[in-house]
């Protein structure tokens, strides 16, 4: 089975995490996810597959977040997975998906759990 990172090569932890995963020779689907940002139906699959709601899945220290006034509670779900498919850097990074599991990779050893 082939696992898929959603990759920022740019961040140290992504960066750390595919070492991680390239170490232990699991079959990698490399996305780099700011050139080649998830569909809709992708992104929720993700955000599924890790039991998370959208916003758990943001990174609020972004400039964009707090321009956006993505902080907003009132916001819906759908407006917020609207915010990071306009906006991926939005997207917490890294994030292993292997078949049914996902993990963000923040502590990058934390994708052990799932391959």
């Amino acid at each position: 089975m082939t696992a898929t990172i959603y990759h920022n090569p740019r961040c140290s932890k992504s960066r750390q995490t595919l070492e991680i995963l390239e170490e232990k020779g699991v079959s990698l689907n490399i996305v780099r996810y700011l050139d080649q940002p998830p569909s809709e139906e992708e992104l929720r699959l993700v955000l599924s597959k890790l039991g998370i709601g959208p916003r758990d899945l943001m990174r609020t220290s972004e400039d964009i977040y707090s321009e956006k006034g993505l902080d907003d509670p009132s916001l819906s779900d759908d407006e917020l997975i609207a915010a990071m498919l306009e906006n991926p850097i939005l997207i917490e990074r890294p994030i292993v998906v292997n078949g049914d599991k996902a993990a963000i990779g923040r502590p990058p050893s934390q994708v052990l759990d799932i391959v």
